[in-house]
């Protein structure tokens, strides 16, 4: 399943459909995700939690994510196979982990 990644909560996302991994804190990310609301395109897969990253896919779907862009280009990156040992303790240290 590499060509999959948990963005949290269980939920896959496919690695290859991925643009973008942003956080979402300027204001043109928030009007972003106000207007994919509006306009049915805004996936939430935060469970309520605060999100840290917003994954722009190549169909013009938003998806919300409560885990750090970092942790998801981490797990990206491990699914084929291209992280080192290092860069997982440090997520890992982060504990990033146990939130998805």
């Amino acid at each position: 399943m590499s060509d999959v990644v948990n963005v949290g909560f269980g939920n896959m996302v496919m690695t290859r459909r991925i643009l973008a991994i942003v956080t979402p804190d300027s204001a043109p990310l928030k009007r972003l995700v106000t207007e994919a609301r509006e306009s049915k395109k805004l996936i939430d897969a935060t469970f309520g939690r605060r999100t840290r990253s917003i994954l722009v896919m190549e169909n013009n779907f938003i998806i919300l994510s409560a885990i750090t862009p970092e942790t998801i280009a981490l797990r990206a990156l491990d699914e084929e196979g291209m992280t080192t040992p290092s860069a997982r303790s440090k997520a890992k240290r982060e504990g990033e982990e146990s939130v998805g």
